[in-house]
């Protein structure tokens, strides 16, 4: 394997963090690399396309994967990126996808606010208000999988409360 092949492999894996490498003890071997910024920001890039690409209505991994590099990683593009699938694909997708998605991007709007358009946090925030009104609004509907007792809620009454709660933390934005 290739001294590049090693550090992209250690950079992807910790998602460009260098104090999740300095925690799992390999940011020394990752320095020694001499890696440029080009190249981190290239790769940081490349992670974003492939977070995007796994953006579903069945599944929140996206999402998660593009938060977690957000914090990281501050592209505004992340944000852009979530807050167009979301208004496309994701009111048809089931309560818990729809609650988790609302979620994430409620943090990434919070981390992107002053750095995108008003056009794109407008967007956001208004398909995040319509997936949470819309979880409230409809019946629970939960695909194979997705249970109710994986974030701790028991019913359709708590996933409301949770789904206003999200609401009320958007409007204090």
């Amino acid at each position: 394997m290739a001294d590049w092949e090693r550090a992209k492999e250690l950079f992807t894996f910790y998602q460009g963090s260098f104090i999740h490498m300095y925690r799992e003890g390999v940011l020394d071997e990752y320095k020694g690399f001499e890696i440029a910024k080009e190249k981190e920001t290239e790769w940081l890039d490349e992670m974003v396309n492939e977070f995007t690409k796994q953006l579903s209505i069945m599944s929140w991994t996206g999402v998660v994967g593009l938060e977690s590099l957000a914090r990281s990683y501050p592209n505004p593009t992340i944000l852009e990126n979530v807050a167009t699938f979301a208004s496309r694909h994701l009111m048809s997708a089931d309560s818990v996808v729809k609650l988790i998605y609302a979620e994430k991007m409620i943090k990434l709007i919070k981390l992107f606010k002053k750095e995108v358009s008003v056009e794109v946090l407008r967007k956001a925030y208004t398909s995040t208000l319509n997936l949470l009104e819309d979880t409230i609004a409809k019946p629970l509907i939960l695909d194979p999988g997705h249970e109710l007792e994986q974030f701790n809620l028991k019913d359709k009454k708590a996933l409301n409360i949770e789904a206003q709660r999200h609401i009320d933390e958007l409007k204090q934005i």
